[in-house]
């Protein structure tokens, strides 16, 4: 089967530089709406069997407009497990006051993900954050096993980077060596042995937004 993810569509917060993980919330950007649009014209006539969605409001915006300008009627089904990381106490700051007050940590984060360590400001770390994620694909893999069946599933940018790295068997020290993940791109895995191993079909695939991609597009 194939699993379909998306990263949510861009949000004032992101445009802002300010973090937003598992409890922050910001409305998307009006321009969000039209890049949905077209990620739904991209996919237009694939036939899926589900949709599942983080409950925050920006994925779950997401997941429902891209169904409703495919026109089809496939449940969205939410599930906490998509959630984004935890930051805790991050949550709205922006990134350059992050960095000036935890330079270490958010350099990790970034770039050496298995130095992270965010018990000082109260976050989840990635072996949590992948554990959960790991357990939703494994209940999704039995729930759809036949070949042809296809499921989308909408999260966010540093929480689907860890898990679909995960999945395809990177180690947490490399799961950002590749870069991250732009708002409102594709990625696709293909599993023929129910779960067991994943291949990569598409990456961060954006070429229907037609348009430059910034850095702050992408986490």
């Amino acid at each position: 089967m194939q699993l379909y993810f998306v990263r949510h569509g861009k949000t004032k917060w992101n445009l802002e530089g300010r973090y937003q993980g598992g409890s922050g919330n910001s409305p998307l950007l009006p321009e969000s709406y039209e890049d949905i649009k077209k990620l739904a014209g991209y996919l237009k006539g694939t036939k899926f069997r589900a949709f599942y969605s983080s409950p925050l409001q920006r994925a779950l915006t997401t997941a429902v407009m891209l169904r409703d300008d495919m026109g089809i009627t496939v449940p969205v089904i939410i599930d906490d497990r998509l959630k984004e990381f935890n930051l805790g106490d991050l949550e709205g700051m922006k990134f350059v006051d992050a960095e000036s007050k935890y330079p270490d940590q958010i350099k990790a984060f970034r770039y050496f993900p298995d130095r992270y360590d965010p018990s000082t400001f109260h976050g989840e770390n990635f072996d949590h954050m992948i554990e959960r994620g790991k357990k939703l694909i494994a209940d999704i893999v039995k729930r759809y096993p036949n070949k042809d069946d296809k499921v989308l599933l909408v999260s966010h940018g540093a929480a689907l980077c860890a898990l679909i790295r995960t999945l395809e068997g990177y180690d947490i020290a490399d799961i950002r060596k590749r870069g991250g993940l732009t708002n409102t791109s594709l990625t696709i895995l293909d599993t023929e042995d129910n779960g067991k191993t994943f291949d990569e079909v598409a990456w961060n695939e954006t070429s229907y937004l037609d348009r430059k991609i910034t850095s702050r597009d992408t986490i």
